[in-house]
């Protein structure tokens, strides 16, 4: 690792802590030459994973995809961008630890759906009017029914 400010390439570690999400080590550095101190990060590589989607399409995961489909059902909802992104962090590693390459769209919506309905079932219930593609009122009170 090469010093960010006089680019020595040695240095030694002072502090190497986890950090808050788990999945990277936050490491205190000092250079060798020049003795300033920075921080670096070391995060596990991730394997890239393709979504099916429902033509068949493949295109990239994207958690952005996911939080922002989030968001929209959970408008006006009393519920906090931290709880939205566990949610995405928690479906992402579920996703990871399969070690897939593939994954249809399908499985991830049941998996956003599934952690959803825990904390509240009007953002479920919206989230799922989209991704099942609700098209009339009946559809929508066979879902509250199933809640209930």
């Amino acid at each position: 690792m090469k010093c960010p400010f006089c680019n020595h390439p040695e240095d030694r570690v002072i502090d190497s802590r986890e950090s808050e999400d788990g999945f990277s080590v936050r490491r205190r550095r000092e250079c060798m030459g020049c003795a300033k101190r920075f921080t670096t990060y070391e995060q596990m590589e991730k394997i890239p994973v393709m979504v099916i989607k429902k033509d068949n399409r493949r295109e990239q995961f994207s958690k952005d995809k996911i939080l922002k489909g989030l968001l929209h059902a959970c408008e006006k909802r009393p519920i906090s961008i931290d709880k939205l992104q566990e949610i995405v962090e928690s479906v992402e590693t579920k996703i990871q630890s399969d070690m897939k390459k593939e994954i249809a769209s399908k499985e991830i919506g049941e998996m956003v759906m599934a952690e959803l309905q825990k904390i509240d079932k009007v953002a479920y219930v919206r989230f799922a009017s989209v991704y099942r593609e609700f098209q009339d009122v009946e559809d929508f009170s066979e879902q509250l029914s199933a809640l209930k």
